[in-house]
């Protein structure tokens, strides 16, 4: 069976991105701000940019991924600022190679916020 479709029932976009965590909000994200037509995809509304249980960002390794993202003009650390519920500087009672900053934030602010500057 053949499908036919009209010009207008044709949607054309340049980067589609599977998946809407972090790592597909921000590839949707830079795509889009390159002026790129972008698509992504989840398959439920409510868990784009959803954060875990325990909704920190930063710590000795997602810290320095974060910083990068953000060096680059990511979303993920602004957003992190908008939410913030705590910040708390780790590991003090070693040395400085090893201190880090990690974010407590609103894991439903974080998620709305997010979803907003998608759309």
């Amino acid at each position: 069976m053949e499908q036919y479709h009209t010009p207008e029932q044709e949607k054309i976009f340049d980067v589609a991105v599977i998946g809407a965590g972090h790592a597909g909000c921000e590839a949707a994200l830079a795509a889009a701000r390159l002026g790129c037509r972008t698509l992504l995809v989840s398959l439920n509304l409510d868990l784009v940019a959803v954060l875990a249980c325990n909704p920190s960002l930063g710590g000795p390794g997602k810290g320095h991924l974060v910083r990068e993202i953000d060096a680059l003009g990511g979303e993920m650390a602004r957003n992190a600022d908008r939410n913030l519920l705590q910040m708390r500087l780790l590991n003090t009672g070693k040395g400085p190679a090893v201190q880090a900053l990690r974010a407590q934030v609103d894991r439903s602010g974080y998620r709305e916020s997010m979803r907003r500057v998608l759309e």
